[in-house]
């Protein structure tokens, strides 16, 4: 870097492009100071700055706990119109998740018109180091409603691998869940035996919801068995479990028993209100 600032100082009458070419170049030297000083400089020259320039800037402003100058940027990035590219908004949610303030990365996400799988890895890992572990279970919920599947499981697949986050009962469950709904019930099926314990009732009636979906009455026969050996016959219910419990009936051909849990105000349902 030290060359190539030589280079660019002995230049005159630079664009936008080799302003660009330096500030990305600190960034990536983990010069990250260096990078907002030149930006500050760049507008002192009266220099125009481009959506490449921002997002260098952004990730400039992450790295050093920058959130009043990210804010700013923000604001320059509105004014220039560049809020609704997919880019630009995975680098807003980055910078305000690594400055610590998760409202105003939750506040760019909604206000994203699509995400891609690096927004909802964002999103997913910040809430769970936040200790958000329901926020974060609903985003799973939500990516299986807009049927990203491969971006749930690059998700899954990251907790473990890029942020050393081991997977609770809980993702296991989203995932058979995504999987499930998406008609990948044998993979869903293998993700419940890849869990490193027991799994409980709620994984399975995961399984059972797709495929009553799906009309999988052999997966359904498979699943139904963990089920009964899990849960006796007169248990008390959520209205969701209860539409599965009916499936099972018809699948061993017999009745059950449930009653709702609507009835039973200290009561909860044994998938604990997954649904």
């Amino acid at each position: 870097m030290e060359d190539a600032s030589r280079v660019f100082k002995k230049t005159p009458s630079l664009d936008v492009v080799p302003w660009n070419t330096m500030i990305c170049g600190h960034v990536k030297s983990g010069q990250w100071q260096k990078a907002l000083e030149l930006f500050q400089e760049m507008q002192k020259e009266g220099v125009q700055p481009d959506l490449r320039t921002f997002v260098g800037l952004l990730n400039a402003c992450a790295n050093v706990v920058a959130l009043e100058e990210g804010r700013h940027a923000h604001r320059q990035i509105i004014e220039h119109g560049w809020d609704s590219d997919i880019i630009v908004g995975n680098s807003l949610i980055d910078m305000y998740s690594r400055c610590g303030s998760l409202e105003d990365a939750c506040k760019v996400f909604e206000s994203m018109a699509s995400h891609d799988v690096i927004t909802w890895n964002a999103m997913i890992s910040e809430h769970v180091k936040c200790g958000e572990g329901q926020k974060a279970l609903e985003l799973f919920h939500q990516m299986e409603q807009e049927g990203l599947v491969v971006e749930g499981l690059c998700c899954y697949a990251s907790m473990s691998t890029i942020h050393k986050i081991s997977a609770k009962l809980e993702h296991y469950t989203c995932m058979v869940d995504l999987l499930g709904h998406a008609g990948h019930l044998q993979e869903a099926d293998n993700m419940i035996k890849a869990i490193p314990y027991y799994p409980n009732v709620a994984v399975w009636m995961a399984l059972l919801g797709a495929c009553r979906i799906h009309g999988n009455v052999e997966m359904a026969e498979h699943v139904v068995k963990q089920v009964l050996e899990l849960e006796p016959e007169n248990a008390t219910v959520c209205r969701d479990c209860r539409s599965s419990t009916k499936f099972i009936s018809k699948i061993v051909g017999r009745a059950s028993m449930v009653r709702d849990v609507t009835h039973f105000q200290e009561r909860v349902c044994s998938c604990m209100d997954y649904w």
